[in-house]
């Protein structure tokens, strides 16, 4: 949408005939919901961020932690889901902000969001590939590199990104299923014989210690709530989805809010069954002999409570978890540049998608090009792919998205609060629609689009400004180089996205004006 009346011409250009459209209509909320939660990686978070963000953080308070951190995002959500409600595109936080902050903040945002979903994805492989490979020489009898592993996965990526969105939403529905499903088996395993071993039997030892403020504030709230917020990256991208949702205005919040909930329950329920089953008192002592490598806690448990045949199924699922959050983050970036390219902040060519599959090919064949450089570099340079590519990568990509999320917030508050002053104008402009122009004037209706944004930006901005002071601990060594070099890729990506807004002002006005518009009614329903 924009705030001013638009050119005819430049009107007609932006829904030519001649643009490629993503396949419409395709998803439900359960559908979005669940490539979102495919992103967030269930059974990545338990097993690989739960312990750490345990042994670095408060302990015991964990549990409490993601109950904090879940409330925190519920708040970012009230306004983001406003926001959908009245503004449909693929291009999600980008478009956003380009409607409430204006457009250098939105080529601004566009950058930063490629920056931080293409460091998450890529970020991944390296601990796809040591899962794989761990999996492959303790279960399989063969001991493959890392790296081979790896590119096995990009490999399936790239097809399946290529394909109609349907193939890889069953795809993904398939692998969060399973991943659910072992560790609620492994919840139940834990209540039925009890906490500390299972020696005590049914539901014995579950302690709500977890649960109390001395827990909470044991240790470092601050590292366990980084870590935490971490574990939920990817839940936000319901958005991005939503030019292919049926009826985007309720699909998007839905699927959103579903997220949220669905994650923090489980996260937390989890983790505290985690920590009973450990012990409270022993957790943070156990956890520290388990170094250099926490995150086989987990498993740990899972041969205590569920025998070692249960243990090599999770270690197979712990696989498949990253696989499903890879392919979440590669149709993503594949969306992102695809609302970008329609758009002419990147090559238009990226902004086509596929004349049978309807979806944005060419964006996945440039995310899937790019990954293919990262890991060869990674690979010929010898860098361990957990330490290394996984850790730099995916805690990069959370401090760019933890900067995003803040930035939405304030968009959501200068975007309602423009078009609340433009009420009785709306009606007689055609470039706003009256649902929009009235939108946030009751009392519910100002904590959904100022007070909620307004918090939500405030804590997120917090968050995101420590973890900025923390990167050197995050990527696990304090006195790298590291810890301002790549929180400083961000400053760049922001001063490219400015010079690319600013480039399209020069080259093309008309298209500049029409940055981030809502594109609700361009949306032809598919019904093959």
């Amino acid at each position: 949408m924009s705030s001013a009346p638009l050119h005819d011409d430049a009107r007609e250009r932006a829904t030519s005939g001649d643009e490629h459209r993503l396949r419409s209509g395709r998803l439900g909320s359960v559908a979005i919901a669940f490539i979102v939660v495919s992103a967030a990686a269930p059974l990545t978070a338990m097993a690989g961020g739960a312990p750490v963000a345990m042994l670095l953080g408060n302990g015991p308070g964990i549990p409490f932690a993601y109950l904090i951190v879940s409330a925190l995002l519920l708040l970012f959500a009230v306004g983001y889901t406003a926001m959908a409600r009245h503004h449909t595109s693929t291009g999600a936080f980008y478009a956003y902000v380009a409607r409430g902050l204006k457009q250098p903040a939105g080529g601004a945002a566009a950058w930063t969001a490629l920056l931080g979903y293409n460091s998450m994805q890529i970020g991944l492989y390296g601990l796809f590939g040591a899962a794989a490979a761990s999996f492959c020489a303790e279960t399989l009898g063969f001991n493959p590199p890392w790296w081979a592993c790896s590119f096995v996965a990009w490999a399936i990526i790239g097809v399946l990104g290529y394909r109609q969105v349907d193939l890889s939403v069953k795809v993904l529905g398939i692998l969060v299923a399973l991943e659910f499903l072992i560790v609620l088996l492994l919840d139940v395993a834990i209540v039925g014989k009890g906490g500390n071993g299972g020696t005590g039997g049914f539901a014995s030892n579950l302690s709500m210690e977890p649960f109390s403020f001395g827990a909470l504030t044991s240790g470092s709230l601050a590292i366990a709530l980084l870590f935490n917020s971490a574990s939920y990256i990817g839940f936000e991208s319901t958005t991005i989805y939503s030019e292919e949702a049926k009826d985007p205005r309720r699909t998007v919040p839905r699927a959103t809010y579903l997220a949220v909930i669905v994650i923090g329950v489980f996260y937390s329920i989890t983790t505290w069954l985690m920590v009973s089953a450990q012990g409270p008192s022993t957790l943070v002592s156990h956890l520290g002999e388990l170094k250099p490598d926490p995150t086989v806690f987990l498993f740990e448990l899972g041969g205590t409570y569920l025998g070692s045949t249960a243990t090599q199924v999770m270690s197979l699922l712990f696989a498949t978890s990253v696989f499903a959050a890879l392919l979440a983050f590669h149709n993503a970036v594949a969306r992102y540049l695809y609302a970008l390219g329609r758009e002419g902040l990147v090559p238009r060519k990226l902004g086509h998608t596929h004349a049978l599959h309807l979806s944005p090919h060419m964006g996945s064949m440039s995310q899937t090009a790019l990954a293919a450089v990262v890991l060869l570099l990674f690979t010929v340079t010898g860098q361990d792919p957990v330490l290394n590519l996984f850790t730099w990568l995916t805690q990069l990509g959370t401090l760019a998205i933890l900067f995003l999320m803040s930035l939405a917030s304030v968009a959501v508050v200068a975007f309602f609060a423009r078009y609340r002053g433009e009420r009785r104008k709306a009606a007689a402009d055609e470039a706003v629609t009256a649902d929009v122009a009235t939108a946030g004037t009751g009392a519910g209706g100002m904590w959904r689009t100022a007070v909620a944004p307004a918090l939500a930006a405030v804590f997120m901005g917090a968050v995101a400004v420590y973890a900025t002071s923390q990167f050197g601990n995050l990527i696990g060594n304090p006195e790298s180089a590291l810890r301002w070099v790549l929180p400083g890729l961000i400053l760049v990506a922001v001063v490219v996205g400015i010079i690319s807004a600013a480039a399209l002002k020069k080259r093309d006005p008309e298209r500049w004006a029409l940055m981030g518009k809502d594109r609700v009614d361009e949306l032809v329903p598919d019904h093959h």
